[in-house]
């Protein structure tokens, strides 16, 4: 697969898994929506019940920017339509009210209208992209 057509089907997905690192080394992965605009990624910290919006993952990538974003199809009934694409870059965290993330929340908002940001946006910067099909 090709980096575009790892692109492609990334865009096309639905949900997605972010992969940090905590301040110690430690891996942190968590499920995510997300939109797509040109080569930056950006996911929202929204208002579903959390303890803070102040999350690990926000505090990983002020410790790292370095992240993987990983999208995949698997069925059961279906081996040879498995794939994934991934894509792996610099995450950066914008504060609510700066333009660029005023701009990821109505992207959000129009790809997912049940979304209600409530804090940082998370913006991911793709350096490369990736992929694997079994087709």
């Amino acid at each position: 697969m090709t980096g575009e057509e790892a692109r492609e089907r990334f865009a096309a997905g639905r949900v997605a898994r972010l992969g940090t690192v905590d301040p110690r080394g430690r891996p942190h992965i968590v499920p995510i929506v997300f939109a797509l605009d040109g080569n930056t990624i950006y996911s929202v910290v929204d208002d579903k019940p959390k303890r803070t919006v102040e999350l690990q993952r926000l505090r990983n990538v002020r410790s790292n920017a370095r992240v993987a974003v990983l999208v995949d199809r698997y069925d059961d009934a279906e081996w040879a339509a498995l794939w994934w694409a991934r894509a792996d870059g610099s995450a950066r965290v914008l504060e609510p009210d700066a333009a660029e993330a005023e701009r990821a929340i109505a992207l959000l908002a129009a790809r997912y209208p049940q979304q209600r940001a409530a804090g940082a946006v998370l913006a991911i910067d793709v350096e490369r992209w990736s992929g694997w099909s079994a087709r």
